[in-house]
């Protein structure tokens, strides 16, 4: 009786122990920005930064929940420790670098105009000028916008997400949205979406737009910084990344390494 008693207690102390050292995090995730997340008919989060959260929190054997939030407040709630890690199409730039530690980089897309087909902007401020712009608040599109054009006789309107900004391109209460232009694609596959299309050169600017996107992690959380990056390197090694990023290269997502 001793020894079952005994072996009873230590498989309970064991499970204990395990379950302690289960690793948790928190993702962050503004799901109105496929392909990179969104919400399918199912109410099931779908999406590249969805597919690669699912995949590191697999590779380490950590126990991860998605909470749900608008982007402009995103980096609040990170480092009010509502959530662990930011997974949301977050561009690594050196302003952004001042507030979040960045993990290994997962993919780089270009930032274009989109407009109703029929029309035709280009991104200069000549091109923009007397026109409505709508931006997306907290976005590096934004940061682009209210750095080259804000003050230069082009109108910006900001909105929370991105389905907020389509809606109002959509009822004409907005002439263009500076856009990812892997969204912009993934928007015209939808009935939504047959009506408009990608207009100018892509606008470039290193300063704003970084060095492709990541998971901003709590500045001096190292410790979870080493484990991601390891987790990526893992599945960069098994084919796992490749795998995941080659489902959305049709939408111009390529690994910034090869940038």
């Amino acid at each position: 009786m001793y020894k079952t008693l005994y072996a009873a207690l230590f498989s309970l102390c064991a499970f204990t122990a395990q379950a302690a050292d289960t690793l948790h995090i928190r993702l962050g995730v503004d799901p109105t920005f496929a392909p990179f997340e969104s919400v399918d008919a199912h109410g099931k989060l779908q999406g590249f930064d969805i597919d690669m959260g699912n995949a590191i929190c697999d590779y380490l054997h950590a126990k991860c929940q998605w909470v749900k939030m608008n982007f402009d407040g995103i980096i609040a709630a990170l480092n009010a420790k509502k959530i662990d890690a930011i997974l949301s199409g977050l561009t690594i730039t050196d302003q952004r670098k001042k507030q979040v530690l960045f993990t290994t980089p997962l993919y780089a897309s270009p930032s274009r105009m989109m407009v109703p087909k029929g029309v035709d902007l280009d991104t200069t401020v000549a091109s923009l000028k007397g026109k409505t712009v709508g931006i997306v608040q907290g976005t590096t599109q934004a940061a682009y916008a209210n750095k080259h054009w804000r003050g230069k006789g082009v109108n910006l309107v900001t909105y929370q997400n991105d389905d907020l900004a389509k809606q109002d391109l959509a009822l004409g209460r907005v002439d263009a949205t500076l856009q990812n232009a892997a969204a912009a694609q993934f928007f015209f596959e939808s009935p939504a979406g047959k009506n408009f299309h990608l207009s100018g050169t892509p606008v470039q600017d290193p300063q704003v737009f970084g060095y492709g996107a990541s998971l901003g992690l709590r500045l001096g959380d190292t410790a979870l910084q080493s484990q991601i990056d390891g987790a990526i390197a893992g599945l960069k090694a098994n084919g796992t990344y490749q795998k995941i990023l080659g489902r959305y290269t049709k939408y111009g997502l390529i690994n910034p390494e090869k940038q």
